[in-house]
């Protein structure tokens, strides 16, 4: 992708059933990677050793920090604490951008 123009709700689509994933970006510093959510999809608790942004492109998500539920809209953004585990479920299917920083 690099030095194209592309709509973030575009870099991947919707699969029955599944989570989709794309990389478009992979450094040593950090990654952005685009995902998509069926309905009722998620990941499970988990934590990981870095900072991580989330922004949702399309849908709603419920993504829980600490035990503490935050519920995200298309626009919105989240900071996932390294070291704090977190879980995402898709209330509606749903798009988001991941940016670890892992500098």
């Amino acid at each position: 992708m690099t030095q194209q123009v592309a709509n973030l709700k575009d870099v991947v689509g919707y699969q029955d059933g599944s989570i989709v994933s794309k990389e478009i970006i992979k450094k040593a510093t950090g990654t952005v990677t685009i995902f998509a959510f069926d309905q009722d999809q998620g990941l499970s608790e988990h934590t990981a050793p870095f900072d991580a942004l989330v922004q949702i492109v399309d849908g709603e998500a419920e993504i829980i920090i600490s035990g503490e539920s935050h519920h995200l809209k298309e626009g919105e953004i989240i900071i996932m604490p390294a070291g704090k585990p977190h879980a995402l479920k898709a209330l509606k299917k749903f798009k988001m951008m991941l940016v670890m920083v892992k500098s």
